[in-house]
Formats: C-alpha cells, structure tokens, sequence
C-alpha cells in the first residue's frame, strides 16, 4: 500500500472514533463508527492472501451488523422518546440493544469468537491498531450510557470475559491469538467496574492500551509470530527480550509493576460495594491469563531452544522501524504503581 493512501486510511480511522467519542446524536455516533470500519477494513487486507481476506470480511460483516444495532436501538428510543440524545436513551429494547451491539463491538464473551480469527489474519500493525485504537469508540458510547445500561448484565458479561478470555489463551501458540484473549480478558475487567465507577474504567483502560501498545511493539521489533519465535528473540537484542519479560509479567498483573494497580483498585471497589462473588471469580480468573503470560514469559527469557549449526539466527542488522515510542511506553508499563495515589484525586 502506498504512503499517501496509507495516511488517508489512517486519518480517516482517527477521525471516525473521534466522531463517535464527540458526539452527543445517534447518527454522529453511528456515522463515525462507519467511517471507523471502512477505514480499517482495506489496513486488514493490505497482505494479498485468503487469511487477510478472510479476516477483513468478519471484521466488516461483525462490526456492520453490530453498527446497525446500534442505529436501530437509537431509532426504538427516537421513536418512544422524540430524541436523539445519546445520554437519554430511556427505552428498555434500546438499553438490551445497545448493550449487544457496543459487546459485539468491543469482542466482550459471548460476541468474541471475530477477535482471534481476525487478529491471526492480520499483521501485527493491524492486530495492535483493533486490539487498542478501536476499542475507544465503543468505550466512549458505554461511559456515555453508563447510567441507562443495566449493571447485573454488564457485571455478568465481564465475569464471562474475564474467564474465557483467559482460558481461549491457554492452548494458542499464535502470540497474536494469545493477545486476543488477552484484550478479551482485559475488556472483561473493565466492563465489571464500568457500572460502579467510570473512573476507575478509564485509568484501566489507558493503562491496558499503554501496556498492549509496548508488547505489541516488542513483538514487532523481535518478528515475534509464535510461541517458538520468542525463543530466539535473545539473539536479536538481550534487553529487549528483558523488556518483554517485564511487559508480560505487568500484563498479568504482578504486585510491583503497573498491571497490579488497576486489578487492586477494581477488586477493592467491588468489595467495597459489597460484591465479593464477583471479585473472587475475576480474581480466580487472573491466574488463567497468568498463565500464559508466564509461558511466553518462559520461552522469552528461560528457554534456549535446540540449536543447530544451521540454525537461523535474528541476526542484529540496522532495525528499520524506530525505537523511540519503546522507551516511554515501556517506562509506563512497569513503573507507574507508586504513583497510584496521585491518580485516584
């Protein structure tokens, strides 16, 4: 794909979900949202095979379908109602309408299975741009109709996330499948709190895109595509594979790094309001994406696997791509615990 078209699709992507985040009338929201899906559609197919292919056609007919959901819950409301506010969404099919199409949107369980297939068939640009990019807009509709939606459904969904999403990843050895449960199991988390306290899913969700963003950008510098492609990862830069490391073990939510502070926070809210069911089975559940982390972790950093003399080696060439973004990203990722108070004023 040539630059110029490139920065058009890309424009045009950003430019949807901001619509759609600035919007306070359905058909903006909607129309933004569209936008959003045929930007990103022709990024999906850029690779010429059946699997881009493939991939780029669920994608449009899961977002398509999930976007006219949302079309028709704001016609229901407009019709009962006389308005197109996105904040007085009042009528009861609209809320259930709504709350379908924005879990098909997001991959939330049980309107997930789109999100590893389409992720596999995507480059890794791609699968890093749907797995943290596109999950904004859809956000930004929840915390607009947060008071409207019902709590039990949406704490119900995001139980249902959380443990799939961890259990879909124990048996993949696609490093991009293993990054769809893990943006699955992620949303759930979110999804839980989102009815409780907003506040708390928008730091989990910044925080979840900064620590997707650096793994997915380590993953790409080390051309990371399996599970056996991490074991070799040393040969092209030690710290990198350092990085990793940490960046899995922060995903998974260990005490000391950044991805403890808004599982502490969550679990801390829900007991607070008196759901300790529901804290102990997210918290059960975060052993399952432990998991795997901890596997990737493994072959990353532990593993040397069976060389040979003719083994190909990542051999140090110049990179091509750029480090800069690595830096801070990474920073975030692992060392932003302390400052936990500052972000709860």
């Amino acid at each position: 794909m040539s630059p110029p078209i490139f920065i058009i699709l890309l424009s045009s992507l950003a430019t949807g979900t901001i619509i759609t985040m600035t919007s306070y009338h359905w058909l903006m929201a909607w129309v933004g949202l569209e936008m959003n899906t045929l930007a990103i559609i022709p990024i999906i197919s850029t690779m010429h095979n059946p699997r881009a292919t493939e991939a780029a056609t669920k994608y449009f007919l899961t977002q398509a379908s999930a976007s006219a959901m949302i079309l028709f819950s704001s016609t229901i409301n407009a019709w009962q109602t006389g308005t197109w506010d996105i904040t007085n969404l009042s009528s009861e099919p609209a809320h259930i309408l709504l709350t379908i199409a924005l879990a098909m949107k997001l991959g939330l369980v049980p309107m997930h299975f789109w999100l590893p297939e389409v992720l596999q068939g995507s480059t890794m640009t791609t699968a890093l741009i749907i797995s943290t990019w596109q999950k904004l807009a859809p956000m930004a509709l929840i915390y607009l109709n947060i008071n409207n939606l019902s709590t039990a459904v949406l704490i119900l969904l995001g139980l249902l996330s959380s443990i799939i999403g961890g259990w879909g990843g124990l048996n993949q050895t696609q490093t991009r499948k293993i990054m769809a449960f893990s943006s699955i199991a992620h949303l759930g988390w979110m999804i839980t709190v989102s009815s409780i306290m907003t506040n708390i899913m928008i730091m989990n969700l910044m925080i979840y895109l900064i620590m997707t963003t650096a793994l997915f950008y380590s993953l790409i510098l080390s051309k990371s595509k399996t599970i056996q492609d991490t074991t070799t990862a040393w040969t092209l830069s030690p710290t990198l594979t350092t990085m990793m490391m940490i960046l899995l073990l922060s995903l998974g939510g260990l005490p000391p790094l950044t991805g403890f502070m808004p599982k502490w926070l969550i679990l801390e809210e829900l007991i607070i309001q008196n759901l300790v069911p529901t804290a102990t089975t997210l918290a059960v559940s975060t052993l399952l994406s432990l998991f795997f982390y901890l596997r990737l972790t493994y072959t990353t950093t532990l593993t040397l696997s069976p060389n040979t003399i003719q083994t190909k080696f990542k051999w140090r060439f110049k990179l091509k791509s750029t480090t800069f973004f690595m830096m801070p990203l990474s920073t975030i990722s692992i060392l932003l615990l302390p400052l936990t108070p500052l972000m709860l004023l």
